[in-house]
């Protein structure tokens, strides 16, 4: 397991100051000046593989106070334990053969997703899957950008729900990288009819405020009675949802598989979300057809997101070296760290992101490509889904939450400054699995080979370089903004 992991795990990750992102980005700095640049994330952060999403913020003064103090107890330096293996179903990583002392960390996982259709067309079936649900009021949840594509997704989902005869409303405001303010305005929405299931036709951004809007229409709380601690209350749903049939139109984020409904509460300037396995869709249909007119920088940035799920769920802590120990099972969290079948499904994706993702970037006519990394996509969200991610996606939140003025080509509908999602996570990707790479090199030479590099002869303490130096001409190649200087980050 990665020492970030461990780091991450525990606190909250926050940069001092602008000026120490730009930095560690820029320069790759190791493990010294990163953990002093750094501090660590809550236990519930969805990048830790803790209980619950939280948020990174720069101002939170208190938290990160604890957050030192924690960080100094001899016991939490302990943990930080060094692995060495690379085999995917190594037993070491699968049974409980954890130093710290079998009370403190998990002895078992749990592997849970959504049921996934694929296949080109299969978005046409929705309308059959609503009447077996015996669904009667459904509310389509969508973007303006879908809406008005002429014979796109949505018209497809539309004209299922007619020749099945359901009835259904269609919700068109989401807005790209929701937050608090846009998911009231859909959970308002949501509440003013009694819909009894709910269809979400986009991104990730749709797919998690669909959640959302299910969520509080299902069981009215206020807003901050669900959302993650320490900015909510972390409650659980009092129970079963009604039923989320998801239609992705990216391949990145893979929230067809998940729990997970993530947002940037205004209020703080930060990243937090909600996680309950109850809020996983019932159903994902996986179309390819969908991502037909993704323009290029939209393949690309959503394409790195899902190399970054694969990478960061393959090197995340494995699931028996997590504490604390669960009290029950129902306490066990979504995000349980690495365990053998997360591994599957994560390396599979990487292997298909390696192949297929400069392909589908750059080349649209390819439908074999476009296939693949929307598979690829729903393959990392299993992995990540049950496994967690780390510090490329803790290092992302506050870049994108502070960035002031750049913004990206081909995204129609964003107002404001904007950098794509999966653009933030891979820009720390080189200098993250440079740092982490000690705490288990075996596994990141693994994933440098696969992406490409020649491991044949290469030493363990080069394994951070290596695979930061097979993801850089990736990055080159697909339009990733050369650090956060071109952001518009500076020293000030």
């Amino acid at each position: 397991a990665t020492r970030a992991s461990w780091m991450l795990q525990r606190t909250i990750s926050v940069t001092k100051t602008t000026v120490s992102a730009a930095r560690i980005a820029r320069k790759g700095q190791q493990s010294r000046s990163l953990s002093s640049d750094h501090h660590v994330h809550h236990p519930g952060c969805p990048c830790s593989a803790g209980r619950d999403p939280v948020f990174f913020n720069r101002g939170m003064g208190k938290v990160i106070e604890a957050a030192k103090k924690e960080a100094s107890r001899p016991s939490f330096r302990r943990r930080v334990i060094r692995h060495k293996t690379g085999n995917v179903f190594d037993p070491r990583r699968s049974a409980s053969s954890v130093t710290l002392g079998a009370q403190d960390t998990d002895y078992a996982f749990e592997m849970a997703a959504s049921n996934i259709r694929y296949g080109r067309g299969v978005t046409r079936e929705v309308g059959d899957d609503l009447v077996d649900l015996g669904a009667r009021n459904v509310l389509v949840v969508t973007d303006k950008n879908l809406a008005s594509i002429p014979n796109g997704p949505v018209d497809v989902v539309m004209d299922s729900l007619n020749r099945a005869k359901v009835n259904f409303k269609v919700y068109d405001r989401v807005r790209v990288e929701p937050t608090d303010s846009s998911f009231k305005d859909a959970i308002k929405f949501a509440q003013s009819e009694p819909f009894d299931a709910y269809v979400a036709v986009g991104g990730g951004s749709v797919i998690d405020t669909c959640k959302a809007a299910n969520l509080y229409a299902s069981y009215p709380a206020d807003f901050l009675a669900y959302v993650n601690p320490p900015i909510g209350q972390g409650l659980p749903p009092p129970g079963p949802l009604k039923p989320l049939i998801a239609i992705p139109t990216t391949a990145g984020t893979g929230s067809e598989t998940t729990g997970v409904a993530i947002f940037d509460y205004e209020e703080m300037n930060a990243k937090t979300g909600i996680a309950h396995r109850t809020l996983k869709p019932k159903l994902g249909i996986v179309d390819p057809d969908n991502i037909r007119s993704l323009p290029p920088t939209v393949r690309a940035a959503s394409g790195f997101d899902v190399l970054c799920h694969s990478l960061e769920s393959w090197t995340a802590i494995p699931y028996n070296m997590r504490s604390p120990r669960p009290t029950s099972p129902m306490k066990r969290p979504a995000y349980q760290g690495a365990n053998p079948i997360s591994d599957f499904w994560s390396l599979k994706s990487l292997e298909m992101c390696a192949k297929w993702l400069p392909i589908a970037a750059t080349d649209p006519s390819n439908e074999e490509a476009r296939a693949q990394m929307i598979l690829a996509s729903t393959y990392a969200g299993i992995g990540f889904g049950n496994a967690g991610v780390h510090l490329c996606h803790g290092m992302s939140y506050p870049v994108s939450g502070l960035v002031k003025n750049w913004r990206p080509n081909d995204y129609k509908g964003v107002e404001g400054p904007f950098i794509p999602h999966g653009y933030s996570v891979v820009l720390h990707a080189p200098a993250v699995f440079r740092f982490t790479a000690p705490a288990e090199p075996e596994r990141h030479l693994r994933a440098a080979a696969i992406l490409g590099a020649d491991v044949s002869r290469a030493k363990p303490d080069d394994a951070g370089r290596i695979l930061a130096d097979a993801l850089l001409p990736i990055m080159r190649k697909l339009w990733v903004p050369n650090g956060l200087q071109e952001l518009g980050f500076t020293e000030k």
